[in-house]
């Protein structure tokens, strides 16, 4: 039986889901599970459906011999968003998951020899960049000014805020002169500091979110202020503990939640979605439908043909969507303790390697890596004496037509020669277990459109007003949360579409 199966819910609730108006929700990645418990407490009666076996979508957690590797997000950057969601049901996050700080919050090794770690204290922090470039200890003062501002107009300001109307973003356009967002965040930080490695090592963050920082605006300063102000944060037990949580929450409101259930299609009468067909061919009714799968992939695939609208495909054809990702989960049977939780180890390019990725879309030899060693804080992930490892590499998505059936395996190698050269040498022999994520797997697993592994690319274009709305302008009754609506990819991103669609469901009388 599965783990997170639901039981059947009390006969009160029953009855209470009768005279609710019906919501169903299409994936319970954090942005779906968000979305229930709002939809809840908004009035809905509602029902999820899962492709996979588990919940948590990117969020997904793999159980192999012995270790439990986090798929996708590792890393809580404000966690009051997912205390509201627990408040929302009467509860209290730290009953269900204890959140760890970092300290450092991660470490960026560079490839001609430099490091410097972030902190959360800020004169730690700037003695980190005076350390690497004494000369532009001022310059960070200033930029951290930027972000800040960033933060305030950005996060706090439009985070949540629907960009449902036109008039939404005329009201919001000082607010980005402001934040200077026609800008790259590359380009900003360049009129802040000189120092190359610092260049980079305040302008990579994008990354994190499916950005290149040369194309990004420079409104996503506001992410070095996030982990400034909240600090980044691990759950024990990794990011699924998260996941598990949310799905206890969901639970106990009776919520009932559907996994190896494939939508299909989504039901349209009248011009106007009401429920959702599955890929064993049952059907479910619903009043409005929430769709918390990739945005490209609902309007490309899930919405039946006569109803889909030829603008929105065409838009979303020559978007510019996210890069692709290439993972490699492995455990290993000692630890290496030099190692902080969360790494970048950089290659030798910079803007050059992000040409190939984002515009060549052209597989590179050398690369740069995300290194996760949540073992590092919470040694039950892995079994006693071992390592639990994800080295992520960004790559491009499937639009640069590389199969990975043939270069899995030889990129794989590669990765691991750069850490064996870099910051673990030798852990080959130590390797007992092992497994791989492409781009095509972000396609067949999770219907990731092109395979992109965050959804549409944050560029000024393609945020706020212009990202996909989370009330659709072409089928009535569709609503989208998660990566590629608005405001975005991450954690705090997909829990933030959740409260602005609150504001854009209708509002609900009982029957």
């Amino acid at each position: 039986m599965n783990a997170y199966a639901n039981e059947h819910p009390p006969i009160h609730q029953l009855l209470d889901r009768a005279n609710r108006p019906q919501a169903v929700v299409i994936g319970t990645g954090f942005g779906g599970l968000a979305a229930a418990i709002r939809l809840h407490h908004k009035g809905y009666a509602v029902s999820m459906y899962e492709k996979l076996d588990a919940p948590g979508g990117r969020a997904y957690v793999h159980h192999q011999d012995g270790f439990a590797f986090d798929a996708g997000p590792t890393i809580i950057t404000a966690p009051f968003l997912l205390e509201e969601l627990w408040a929302l049901c009467g509860k209290k996050l730290q009953d269900d998951v204890t959140l760890v700080p970092m300290d450092p919050f991660y470490r960026i090794f560079f490839d001609n020899g430099e490091h410097i770690d972030f902190h959360h204290d800020p004169e730690r922090m700037r003695e980190e960049v005076a350390r690497l470039s004494p000369s532009d200890a001022a310059g960070y003062d200033r930029f951290v000014q930027v972000c800040d501002r960033c933060k305030t107009l950005g996060f706090d300001g439009m985070g949540t805020k629907p960009f449902d109307r036109l008039w939404d973003l005329i009201e919001e356009i000082p607010a980005f002169l402001r934040m200077g967002a026609w800008r790259s965040l590359y380009a900003q930080v360049k009129r802040h500091v000189r120092h190359p490695n610092l260049r980079v090592a305040l302008s990579f963050h994008p990354l994190l979110i499916g950005g290149n920082p040369m194309k990004v605006t420079a409104a996503y300063a506001l992410i070095h202020s996030l982990e400034r102000t909240w600090g980044v944060h691990s759950a024990l037990g990794g990011t699924g503990a998260i996941v598990k949580g949310l799905v206890k929450l969901i639970e106990g409101l009776g919520i009932p939640i559907h996994y190896n259930a494939p939508v299909e299609q989504i039901l349209v009468e009248s011009g106007r979605a009401c429920g959702v067909q599955l890929t064993n061919g049952q059907t479910h009714r619903a009043d409005i439908v929430v769709s918390n799968a990739d945005v490209a992939w609902t309007y490309k695939h899930l919405i039946p043909r006569h109803a889909q609208s030829a603008w929105t495909n065409f838009h979303l054809d020559h978007a510019h969507h996210s890069m692709g990702l290439f993972v490699w989960y492995f455990g290993t049977r000692r630890r290496y303790d030099h190692l902080p939780h969360h790494s970048m180890v950089l290659g030798p390019r910079y803007e050059g390697l992000l040409k190939d990725i984002f515009d060549r879309k052209q597989l590179s030899r050398d690369f740069s890596i995300y290194l996760h060693r949540p073992t590092a804080t919470d040694p039950s992930v892995a079994p006693a004496g071992c390592d639990a490892f994800y080295a992520l590499v960004p790559v491009p998505h499937l639009g640069s037509g590389t199969d990975w059936r043939l270069q899995a395996e030889p990129m794989r190698q590669a990765l691991q020669q750069r850490l064996h050269d870099t910051v673990l040498p030798g852990f080959a022999n130590e390797i007992i277990t092992s497994r791989l994520a492409t781009p095509q797997t972000f396609e067949q697993r999770l219907w990731s459109h092109l395979g992109a592994g965050f959804g549409l690319e944050p560029r000024l274009v393609q945020s706020a007003w212009f990202r996909p709305h989370n009330r659709s302008k072409s089928l009535p009754g569709l609503f989208m949360v998660g990566a590629g609506t608005h405001p975005g990819a991450g954690v705090p991103g997909v829990l933030m579409s959740a409260k602005a669609l609150e504001q854009v469901v209708p509002h609900v009388a009982a029957r």
